[in-house]
Parts: structure tokens; C-alpha cells; sequence
């Protein structure tokens, strides 16, 4: 986990070996669709939607911070604004405007709209958006290392989730900027802005947009040194992060860690489409290039989809009491159980023919669909025989995997 590479952030040194045990992830970002059913479900306000709470807000601010005119804490959320001319890259507030009523439904503002872009990943969710999502559908978020690992898909030590090459073959492999920033979005990869969840190749794990397109949150506090501390153990085992968050350049605010980098990535300035490129955001902030996905914690899950539903949406029938991410949602009702793919492709086949006995032809072909809440697992079922670089326990017996990230 982590990188030695000099071309990287301070805060994504050193690399370090992590051990975490099997895991199942959403082969995609939550998209609109999906987090509509959510809110159509339960009836959830956004953070973006709420009203500000100064009395909240000021607690991540320097003290003595005068408190705005009530007209400015009205609901609203960060949105990126394209600037006129070359600015100075040391500045955010260049690009990022405060919206009043930007949120899920209205990413860019209040005179726009999600019409026409379902299967895009929701975007201008805060964490706690996130958790609450994932609380609904009987899963939780990934921790940074489990995030990290996924990424990944199998390899190591490369600068992308693909490889060394940017663009092998002359082929974009994420959505990321292209053209000077943060001026103007040339569109070279097919798309300005989101994407619909995956447009481009997915990694070796079967995974969609690990790079670029939206940031995707975790379930980690935010450290500048947490790898510096992982590092100084021999392996680290099932890191859910540390105690608290810690970033000297921004002490009054705590921060979660968001990873993956978006479609506002490129060269000139972050280049963070990168597996360990990272980076903290308050949890209470939404915005116009972050989202998320999923996982559910290995043997202690079936997955559950709603009959015809589209896309469809998937729970967990049973929950980790030690996490409260993981919590049983109350939700509707639901039909199908949803069997669940292993990323690890040596023992396809034989998870096949058990789908095909276990649901007949017919629904086996539906349960093994890719899309639309489709979840994968992190090869759990004993050794992969081929050697793909993962070390594992028993059967159902906590099974590790051991790599470095």
C-alpha cells in the first residue's frame, strides 16, 4: 500500500505491506439511479440539503471566526467552475464555488439536472450521505486499504490501476482532464464532467472507474502521516485507520479519506488517478467530483436484489455489531437472492455452476449479471492456484490476503 515512487504526494509515502481479509465491492460507483431509489425509499435529506448549523461549522474554523450573514448558510454545496484564464494552481478557491441549492439532484446548481444522466455516479454527497446509503443497502464503505488493494486488481507496484503507460496503445483508460486546467476541458477521453459508470476498461478485478471520473470516499479518518506509522509495523493487518484525523495544513477541520481521483485530474496538477494517490475531505461537504461505492465484509454477507428493479438494489442480510456502518438497514422488502462474483477468475467457473444449481439457467444468467449492483469479491475461497501474488488462509477461516499495495 502506498508508493516510493518521487513523482507522488508526501502523503502517499511510504509503501508498506497490508494484510486484509476477503471483502466483496460494488463493481461500480452508487450511480443517480441507484442513490434515487435510496432516497425514494426512506425519504433522506442530503447534507447539501439541509440548512447550515453555524454553531457546527464553526467548530472547523480558526476561533474567533465571525459568524456570515444568515443569508449565506442557507443549503447549498461546492461546485467547480471553470475559470476565464490561467490562475495560480495554489488556490482552490479559483475554481470551487459555494452554490446555493447545488446538491444530488442539481449537481452544478439549481438550474440543472440529473435528467439524462442516470447512470452516472451520484455526486455532491457528503460522507455521511455515503454512510447513510450504505447503512440502507446492508453494506458499508471500504476502509483506504480495502479501497486501495481493489484498485489494484491484482497488480504491483505500478504508477496506474492499468500499468506504467498512461495511455497504452493511445488509449484513455479513465476520465480525466485533458487541456490546461483549470481552464478548459478539451474532452479528448469522450467525455467533459462525469461519466456514465463504465464507460472505460475496468481493472483486474472486474472494477469500474478505480480511476478519475469522481473521488470516492472511505471510511478512514484522514492522516498526512498515516502511512509513515503503517509503515513502521512488519504488516499491517486490517487497517480501519486512525483514532482521528490529522492534516497540519487544515488543523480546525477533520477530515475522511476520499480516493481515486476525478475527472478535474491531470498532470499539471494533482495527477491523482493514481491507486495511491489520496487525500481528505471534511465529511460534511459534498461536491461536484465525489462519490462513492460499497463493499460488504466477507462470509458474513448474502447479497439480496429486488425483483425487476432497475438498476437494481442489493442488501446484505446480516451485519458486523462491531462496525456501525454495518448496520441492518430497515428497507422494502426484497425477492432474489443475488449471488456474488469472485474477482479471483480461477474459480469462475465452478461459483457457475453452483449459481446455475442453486437458481436454475434462467435466473443464474441474471444473478451473474455485471452492472447494476452486481458486487465482487477479493478471492476468499482458498488458495488461487495460478499465482496471482495473493497469500490466503482456509476456507472460511478469516482468509488474508498479503501483497503489497
Amino acid at each position: 500500500m502506498g508508493t516510493n515512487d518521487k513523482e507522488s504526494f508526501p502523503n502517499e509515502r511510504p509503501a508498506h505491506l497490508v494484510q486484509v481479509q476477503g471483502f466483496w465491492m460494488d463493481v461500480h460507483d452508487v450511480t443517480n439511479a441507484e442513490f434515487a431509489m435510496f432516497v425514494e425509499a426512506t425519504g433522506y435529506v442530503t447534507t447539501a440539503e439541509r440548512k447550515i448549523d453555524w454553531e457546527d461549522l464553526k467548530k472547523q474554523l480558526p476561533p474567533g471566526t465571525p459568524q456570515p450573514d444568515k443569508s449565506a448558510l442557507v443549503p447549498g454545496s461546492l461546485v467547480f467552475t471553470p475559470t476565464s484564464g490561467p490562475v495560480p494552481l495554489n488556490d482552490l478557491s479559483a475554481w470551487w464555488r459555494w452554490v446555493h441549492g447545488a446538491n444530488w439532484r442539481h449537481p452544478e446548481g439549481p438550474e440543472s439536472s440529473i435528467e439524462g444522466r442516470e447512470n452516472h455516479p451520484v455526486v455532491q454527497v457528503s460522507w455521511y450521505d455515503a454512510v447513510a446509503y450504505a447503512q440502507w443497502a446492508g453494506k458499508r464503505l471500504p476502509t483506504e486499504a480495502e479501497w486501495e488493494f481493489a484498485a489494484r486488481g491484482g497488480l504491483e507496484s505500478k504508477r496506474y490501476v492499468w500499468g506504467d503507460d498512461f495511455k497504452p496503445g493511445g488509449k484513455y483508460m479513465a476520465n480525466t482532464w485533458q487541456g490546461l486546467f483549470p481552464v478548459r476541458d478539451t474532452g479528448e477521453d469522450g467525455f467533459v464532467g462525469t461519466s456514465p459508470v463504465g464507460s472505460f476498461p475496468a481493472n483486474g478485478y472486474g472494477l469500474y472507474d478505480m480511476a478519475g471520473n469522481v473521488w470516492q470516499w472511505c471510511s478512514d479518518w484522514y492522516r498526512v502521516d498515516a502511512h509513515i506509522e503503517a509503515a513502521s509495523q512488519k504488516v499491517c493487518r486490517d487497517p480501519a485507520g486512525p483514532a482521528q484525523s490529522y492534516d497540519p495544513g487544515d488543523p480546525f477541520s477533520p477530515k475522511r479519506v476520499v480516493k481515486g481521483g476525478s475527472f478535474l485530474c491531470n498532470p499539471d496538477y494533482c495527477e491523482s488517478y493514481r491507486p495511491s494517490a489520496r487525500r481528505g475531505t471534511p465529511p460534511d461537504t459534498g461536491s461536484s467530483h465525489t462519490g462513492f461505492r460499497c463493499v460488504v465484509s466477507g462470509d458474513n454477507a448474502q447479497v439480496i436484489r429486488s425483483a425487476g428493479s432497475e438498476p437494481s438494489f442489493t442488501k446484505s442480510t446480516s451485519s458486523d455489531a462491531k462496525n456501525p456502518q454495518n448496520k441492518q438497514p430497515k428497507t422494502k422488502d426484497t425477492k432474489h437472492e443475488m449471488a456474488k462474483t469472485r474477482i479471483c477468475s480461477n474459480h469462475a467457473r465452478d461459483e457457475e455452476e453452483a449459481i446455475d444449481a442453486k437458481y436454475g439457467n434462467a435466473a443464474a444468467a441474471a444473478v451473474r449479471g455485471r452492472l447494476h449492483g452486481t458486487v465482487f469479491q477479493l478471492c476468499r475461497y482458498g488458495p488461487c492456484p495460478d499465482g496471482d501474488g495473493l497469500q490466503q488462509g482456509g476456507h472460511g477461516a478469516g482468509t488474508c490476503h498479503q501483497a503489497p499495495l
